[in-house]
């Protein structure tokens, strides 16, 4: 049923993210966004809801979008407005994001799930940009009453399912950094295929992504981003975990299908406890793949924010951070 299918896909937003709605808010930054040597306007995007145009350059960017005001940043672009995905707190921006693309003003933050429309009114927005979203259509008309241009998920995309080079390429057209964009993307793209390159036993390896909750574990499956990860390092979902896919990315495992993770790689993280948990479950411990040092058991939280967070600064920190350890995991 399609109301199962969209509960799986938010429960796997907010479980693989570790969300936490932040309800601080900041003086609003009155300072227009900057230029783009390439932008040229106006600029219209195609959405799920038909083309919208940006008529000129945006002065006020209110971004709601799962990874908006972190892609807007690193174009370097301050929305006045945020969602906090992840749980960094105080004004939302991840540890990725270098210092000279931070806020010099604190936006106001506006929640997550449930946005705060009054708010975003108030701030008198020239662009909305939720282009990780729900793609609900009640949700796009509340937006798009405020008379602004709202950039929402992508022609045929998915609750929470646009990929990270569809944003990149979303947001960098609305704001006029298409060229920033595209080299972003080529960037990131390069960084892949360096590693991939550096480490050819991935090729063709198979691999189970998990994440262990408290009380139950969860397996990731094609259409997410850090399968998508994996894949571009030269692996391949496990063929065991894809065949209860159904139409989630995300799927319980319970104790008795553990066997699901015994993969080439199995790749775990914690959320909502601690990683140590998963070091000292027994059900876990006793796979084929952890007993034989082939499995990855992220600690770092910025790294497990960073593998979740399926933008491409964060996956770019995530290549530095976890690439590594998946070396030392197929080294045995």
């Amino acid at each position: 049923m399609r109301w199962m299918r969209t509960l799986g896909l938010i429960m796997a937003v907010l479980l693989g993210i570790a969300l936490t709605g932040c309800g601080a808010a900041g003086p609003e930054n009155d300072e227009p966004a900057a230029a783009s040597a390439d932008g040229q306007f106006p600029v219209t995007i195609k959405t799920a809801f038909g083309d919208v145009t940006v008529p000129e350059r945006p002065q006020r960017v209110v971004a709601l979008g799962w990874g908006d005001a972190e892609t807007a940043l690193s174009l370097g672009v301050q929305p006045v407005g945020a969602a906090d995905w992840l749980p960094v707190g105080g004004d939302g921006v991840p540890p990725w994001i270098p210092a000279d693309k931070r806020y010099a003003t604190p936006p106001k933050m506006l929640g997550t799930m449930e946005v705060d429309m009054e708010a975003v009114a108030a701030l008198q927005p020239d662009l909305i940009l939720d282009t990780r979203a729900s793609g609900d259509k009640e949700r796009y008309n509340l937006l798009n009453r405020l008379g602004v241009p709202v950039v929402s998920i992508p022609p045929g995309g998915e609750s929470y399912l646009t990929t990270w080079d569809q944003q990149l390429d979303m947001v960098g057209k609305a704001l006029g950094k298409s060229a920033e964009a595209a080299q972003q993307k080529a960037d990131l793209e390069a960084k892949f295929q360096q590693a991939a390159a550096a480490h050819p036993q991935f090729a063709g390896k198979t691999v189970a992504v998990g994440a262990k909750m408290v009380g139950s574990y969860g397996a990731y499956v094609n259409g997410g981003s850090r399968l998508e990860f994996m894949e571009r390092l030269g692996f391949r979902q496990s063929p065991a975990v894809q065949a209860v896919a159904g139409d989630n990315f995300f799927v319980s495992v319970s104790p008795e299908r553990m066997d699901l993770f015994n993969a080439d790689l199995t790749v775990m993280f914690p959320i909502g406890l601690s990683a140590a948990e998963v070091d000292r479950d027994q059900i876990f411990q006793s796979l084929q793949s952890v007993r034989e040092h082939r499995a990855v058991v992220l600690h770092d939280e910025q790294a497990v924010q960073a593998f979740s967070a399926g933008t491409a600064a964060g996956m770019s920190y995530a290549v530095d951070e976890v690439v590594p350890l998946i070396a030392q995991a197929q080294a045995g």
